[in-house]
C-alpha cells in the first residue's frame, strides 16, 4: 500500500478527532461526566497519534545514507510503537484514573441531552474515519474478510494503528453513550465511573495489541510467505541455478524489502555467464516482487555443506 493511501486514513482521523475531543471536553464541562470526560481525553491522544503517524511516514521517506544504507522505512514502524505506548500511557491510563475518582467521588449527570448530542455525532464522524482506513486498508487485500489476521500479516503499520484507534475509538463511545444512559435513567453515578473504567481497560488491551504488533515489525519481520514462494518459483525456473537455500527477508518498511538468498550454479558456467546469472535473476525477482527493493544473491557450493 502506498504512503499516500495511509495519509488519507490518518488525515481523516486527525480532522475527526479533532472536532470530536473539542465537543467532548465541552460536553464534560456542562455535565460533569467522567466518562465523557475519558473520552476528550480518549480523541485528543489519538489526534497527537495521528500527526506522529504523518511524522513516521515523512521520515521513512528520507533517502539512505553512510548511516543508514538501507534506508529509514522503520521510522513508520518507531513511531507507531510510541503511539501504542501513549494510547496506554495517556488514553488508557487517564481513563482509568478518572473512572476510579467518579467512582469515589459520584456525581449525578445534570443534563445528559449533551453528552447524547456529542457522543452520537462522535460515532458518526468516528465511523466515518473507520470506514476510510478499511477501504484503504482493504484496497491491497485479496482476503478481506479476517481483519485481524490481515492486521497481523500487514507491515503497513501507519495504516493499521489508525484502524486499531478508531475501533476503539468506536467501541469506547458505545461504552460511554451507554454508560451516561443508565446513570441517568436508574439515577446511579457509579455506571458513568464505571464506563469509563471499562474505557481505560479497552484502550489498554488496544495498547497492548498495538505495541505487540509495531513490535515485531520494529524488529525486522520477514516477507510474506507468498513473497518468498515467488521469488522460489524464480530460482526454480533458472536453469543455471542448481540449488539454494532458503531466501531470508526483512521489511524496512511496507513497500521496502530486503532479500538475500544463497544459490548453487551448475559448473559449467564461467565468471562472466555467473555474473549474467545473477543480474538478470535481480532484475527478474524486482520485476515480479515491487516491493523487494535490494537483492543480494551470494553463490556458494551447497552440496558441500550436505
Amino acid at each position: 500500500m502506498a504512503a499516500g493511501g495511509s495519509k488519507i486514513a490518518i488525515y481523516g482521523a486527525i480532522g475527526a478527532n479533532t472536532l470530536i475531543a473539542v465537543s467532548k471536553f465541552i460536553a464534560a464541562s456542562f455535565t460533569g461526566s467522567s466518562a465523557m470526560m475519558a473520552e476528550g481525553i480518549h480523541s485528543l491522544v489519538d489526534t497527537g497519534n495521528g500527526l506522529l503517524l504523518l511524522l513516521g511516514i515523512k521520515k521513512s521517506k528520507q533517502k539512505p545514507d553512510d548511516m543508514h544504507p538501507f534506508g529509514y522505512g522503520k521510522e513508520v514502524y518507531f513511531w507507531s510503537f510510541v503511539v501504542s505506548v501513549l494510547i496506554f500511557a495517556l488514553g488508557g491510563g487517564f481513563a482509568l484514573y478518572e473512572g476510579i475518582h467518579a467512582l469515589q467521588d459520584p456525581h449525578v449527570i445534570e443534563d445528559p441531552a449533551w453528552n447524547y448530542g456529542v457522543l452520537s455525532a462522535a460515532i458518526l464522524f468516528e465511523g466515518t474515519a473507520l470506514y476510510m482506513a478499511l477501504k484503504t486498508f482493504n484496497k491491497s487485500r485479496k482476503n478481506k474478510r479476517n481483519l485481524i489476521r490481515n492486521i497481523i500479516k500487514s507491515k503497513d503499520a501507519a495504516t493499521f494503528a489508525v484502524i486499531i484507534e478508531d475501533t476503539a475509538a468506536v467501541i469506547g463511545l458505545s461504552i460511554a453513550l451507554l454508560g451516561v444512559f443508565l446513570s441517568q435513567q436508574l439515577q446511579n453515578p457509579y455506571i458513568d465511573g464505571g464506563a469509563s473504567v471499562l474505557i481505560g481497560l479497552l484502550l489498554l488491551g488496544v495498547a497492548t495489541f498495538l505495541a505487540h504488533e509495531s513490535k515485531g515489525l520494529l524488529l525486522g519481520e520477514s516477507a510474506t510467505p507468498e513473497t518468498i514462494s515467488v521469488v522460489e518459483k524464480i530460482l526454480s525456473k533458472n536453469i543455471n541455478i542448481k540449488d539454494w537455500n532458503l531466501p531470508q527477508t526483512m521489511h524496512f518498511g511496507p513497500n521496502n524489502i530486503l532479500l538475500v538468498v544463497e544459490i548453487d550454479l551448475i559448473d559449467e558456467l564461467n565468471l562472466e555467464q555467473a555474473e549474467r546469472t545473477m543480474e538478470s535473476l535481480r532484475l527478474e525477482i524486482k520485476h515480479q516482487q515491487p516491493k523487494i527493493k535490494q537483492v543480494y544473491i551470494q553463490t556458494t557450493d551447497l552440496s558441500s555443506r550436505a
